[in-house]
């Protein structure tokens, strides 16, 4: 009786010490989520910023051409940078962005070069038969951020320069509301007809016409390495806020189970108790009346 009281009371110390580990994850990932979403609803404002700068220098006629061409004879493939995550706890968070990704890429035509954001997006895209051909590391705060976008670009820029890829699009979760995350994507490049059309019909906020001030071709292309940050920049922060929406909906359903574990154990082991100790108040009764009948019987 007693070594079962015992092992439950190791379960009961157990659980409580790890329903302490996810209290802190939890507090972890809600502090984390509103730095993200900060970032997030800045990241908004300043995007259509770009948004309307590159539209004003299109309208005054600036011209912007592609130089990028492929110099193989074969097509060149289709760059596709998507953000997952380096830690688990995440639910379906890499499994569903993959399968979207994968999904959303199926009638491109030609090869695809992929860089995964995330190890354990990695590891799924391994195990649907995608290889990677870059790993990049998931910045762990909002100041990890810029340096990650800065070597996604370069990456970029240097597929491009030889060749290798025309096109590129970003795949990554974005909060959505009423609920943690949706699957998202954007064709980042090439910066084409129909990319400056979707810019053109974007009407100017107000009545006064904009007008380019100085040289147009400078300001233009100065625009458009900012869109690419941004585009990149808001992906990842968007992926972050995610994750952490996903973890922190993770340990709330841990720490409910493991309350819930913890109340069973607890009960489990007063009725062992109990029992334990009523078997004992029944020996001492059964002894003593025995004592008493021997002591009747010797009186006798």
């Amino acid at each position: 009786m007693s070594d079962s009281t015992a092992s439950l009371q190791r379960k009961i110390s157990s659980a409580g010490e790890l329903e302490s580990v996810v209290r802190t994850m939890k507090a972890l990932a809600a502090s984390s989520i509103s730095q993200y979403e900060r970032a997030v609803r800045s990241l908004d404002e300043y995007y259509h910023a770009v948004q309307l700068g590159l539209a004003a220098c299109l309208r005054q006629g600036t011209p912007l051409l592609d130089n990028v061409r492929s110099r193989r004879d074969r097509p060149a493939a289709t760059g596709v940078v998507i953000f997952g995550s380096d830690q688990g706890l995440v639910g379906q968070f890499n499994d569903e962005l993959a399968d979207f990704a994968m999904q959303a890429l199926a009638d491109l035509p030609g090869s695809r070069v992929v860089w995964a954001v995330g190890e354990r997006m990695q590891l799924r895209l391994s195990n649907i038969g995608q290889e990677t051909a870059t790993l990049f590391s998931v910045p762990n705060s909002i100041s990890a951020v810029t340096p990650l976008i800065g070597r996604i670009l370069t990456e970029i820029e240097m597929q491009r320069e030889l060749g290798r890829v025309e096109q590129v699009y970003i795949f990554h979760n974005r909060p959505k509301s009423g609920a943690l995350y949706e699957p998202a994507s954007q064709r980042l490049l090439p910066l084409d007809a129909d990319w400056q059309h979707d810019l053109l019909v974007q009407r100017w906020p107000t009545k006064n016409l904009p007008e380019v001030v100085g040289d147009s071709a400078a300001t233009l292309w100065a625009l458009i390495r900012e869109y690419l940050f941004v585009s990149l920049f808001r992906a990842c922060t968007e992926s972050l806020a995610s994750e952490n929406a996903s973890r922190l909906a993770a340990m709330q359903r841990a720490e409910k189970n493991i309350d819930e574990l913890l109340v069973e154990l607890r009960l489990t082991y007063h009725r062992l108790r109990q029992s334990g100790i009523d078997a004992e108040l029944f020996d001492v009764i059964s002894g003593f009346e025995a004592l008493t009948t021997h002591k009747r019987t010797v009186r006798k």
